[in-house]
């Protein structure tokens, strides 16, 4: 049986519109000590994740969020009429991986990987907000320097960028792909 606190936290992810993390529940819980705050976050976890619900709560870039289970995806997305994810263009997965890749990094860095012009793909995942602006590079003209942002992470359902596959894991999974 949940307690109180369990409940709370469990009301917090809920209603949280972005993933809720560990930082945050500690700025509302003020009271409660960060160690607690773990501890009951773990037994909620480990609660969905060892019950018959259809919903459970999975880590998404750095905090908290709710999830119906995998199986019943479909009749989910059939009953809400759910368009899948607005698709990125091919130039915009290759600018978005240049960047998510080589972070924090310049224009012309990822033009120079690409070998082609991107600022329309810059321009375009900066409007869907999964890269931003970070800063300028001290070299000359001080070029923009660009890094993914959090909704990168929720879009592509990665708890951290640590998470993304290596470049030897890519190539297993191509190399599975075509054969």
């Amino acid at each position: 049986m949940m307690d109180k606190l369990q409940q709370t936290l469990e009301a917090l992810i809920f209603i949280s519109v972005e993933p809720l993390t560990p930082a945050k529940m500690a700025e509302v819980l003020p009271d409660v000590p960060p160690e607690e705050i773990a501890r009951a976050l773990q037994d909620l976890l480990a609660a969905y994740e060892n019950s018959e619900r259809a919903i459970r709560i999975i880590p998404s870039a750095g905090g908290y969020v709710f999830s119906t289970k995998p199986e019943f995806d479909p009749p989910v997305r059939k009953l809400l009429q759910i368009e899948r994810r607005k698709k990125l263009s091919g130039q915009a997965l290759e600018a978005l991986s240049a960047v998510a890749y080589h972070q924090p990094v310049t224009q012309a860095e990822i033009a120079a990987i690409r070998a082609v012009d991107s600022s329309y793909a810059l321009h375009t995942l900066l409007e869907n907000k999964l890269i931003k602006i970070v800063g300028r590079k001290e070299a000359p003209g001080r070029p923009l320097l660009y890094r993914t942002t959090e909704k990168f992470l929720a879009y592509f359902g990665l708890n951290a960028i640590e998470d993304l596959p290596s470049a030897e894991e890519l190539k297993k999974l191509m190399q599975e792909e075509n054969a």
